[in-house]
């Protein structure tokens, strides 16, 4: 498919390319020049600037903000790895948001095809749901993740905004989504109505106190997602400053880099968005500066993945059976010789329907371990068992 109708190219006359090659912008290949689009299968990485707000919630403007963080990616230095990644330049703002909507689908598609990363700039988080549609084709039950002060699920009645999408993937039929795992919600911004149906769905939501107290308990849930949603709402409103809903609390800027890092080193994840940026409420371009930051250590741990799978290569991990009261069955618990990451098994494999193949090892934490070994089932563990049967 013919992508490049979707794109404008890059104006870069504001960057001044270096000889050494040492920054983003010398590395990156940029479209800029409108008669020679990419060829998207040679990379790794591909980004995706979308100029699209039109269904924002409060935050008009931040369809401007692909450029603007462009801005200040550019001139970061880049890590010890050979970065094979191209920036297409923006989706064109199609004459109704669902234009723009399917455009998006439609390279994201194509790329998950020929298995490059599309890691996109928005625009509103409602972005997210052309995001998930992409995967229709792919032929694949998958897990998103969502690091988000809200659940964004909206009333029955309401259409497709950034604060109703959730709704519109949950409901939308097929349906290929297995979890969905919210990371950071603030509850005073989250109805109990609210929180009692991501529980009846068996969903896995983790409020920002608990992220704060532990912040490696959130790797795992990344390590488990094959899609990411950043709401850059979810960060205090003093470090970034760029978006209209940002609350006096929230993540730290650091705190987002780090999972920023353990995203990228997932090597179950597939597509990444950073949404809600608004350089019109952006001081000195600071939260364009901060997701410049996010995205560098995205990319830093995406070129440090260590393509490990308990499934696949056993001979790498260290395999313990823990027998609790009460379960006909053990719980198996897999540790990466490589890295000392821990995964269980919920079911037998051949108890699994073939849709659900990919989900029935789930990663883990050296804690669920630990409760296991106590005679306690891990929490995580039922949520999967649940969903499973």
């Amino acid at each position: 498919m013919d992508i490049s109708i979707y794109f404008t190219p890059i104006d870069v006359s504001w960057y001044s390319f270096g000889e050494k090659r040492t920054r983003f912008g010398d590395v990156i290949d940029i479209f800029s020049d409108k008669d020679n689009f990419p060829d998207y299968s040679d990379y790794d990485i591909a980004i995706i600037g979308v100029e699209e707000d039109r269904n924002a919630i409060n935050n008009l403007g931040c369809a401007n903000a692909p450029d603007e963080v462009r801005k200040q990616l550019y001139k970061l230095f880049t890590g010890d790895y050979s970065p094979k990644i191209v920036d297409f330049g923006n989706i064109k703002r199609g004459d109704t948001v669902d234009d723009t909507y399917y455009a998006l689908f439609s390279t994201v598609s194509t790329l998950l095809r020929h298995k490059v990363f599309p890691l996109i700039i928005g625009g509103s988080q409602d972005l997210t749901f052309a995001n998930y549609k992409a995967y229709e084709n792919n032929g694949q039950i998958i897990n998103i993740a969502a690091i988000d002060p809200k659940f964004d699920l909206g009333s029955s009645e309401q259409s497709m905004d950034s604060t109703s999408y959730l709704s519109k993937i949950i409901l939308y039929q097929p349906s290929y989504l297995f979890n969905f795992t919210n990371i950071g919600y603030q509850t005073y911004f989250v109805e109990q109505e609210s929180i009692d149906l991501m529980e009846a769905l068996f969903f896995d939501i983790y409020r920002l106190g608990d992220i704060h107290a532990d912040i490696k308990k959130v790797e795992p849930l990344l390590r488990n997602a094959d899609m990411l949603s950043f709401d850059i709402s979810a960060i205090r409103s003093s470090d970034a400053r760029g978006n209209n809903n940002a609350s006096p609390n929230g993540f730290y800027g650091e705190e987002a880099c780090r999972l920023c890092w353990y995203a990228g080193m997932s090597d179950k994840l597939t597509s990444a968005g950073f949404y809600e940026v608004n350089p019109t409420k952006d001081a000195n371009g600071q939260t364009s500066f901060l997701v410049a930051e996010m995205i560098w250590y995205f990319i830093d741990g995406f070129y440090h993945r260590r393509a490990e799978s308990p499934n696949v290569d056993d001979e790498n991990f260290i395999i313990y059976h823990v027998q609790i009261d009460d379960c006909t069955d053990d719980i198996i618990f897999y540790k990466s010789k490589k890295t000392n990451r821990w995964w269980m098994q919920v079911l037998e494999p051949e108890n699994v329907q073939k849709k659900y193949e990919r989900h029935y090892i789930i990663p883990c934490s050296y804690d669920d371990y630990k409760k296991a070994a106590s005679n306690e089932i891990p929490e995580r563990w039922w949520q999967a068992y649940k969903k499973l049967t």
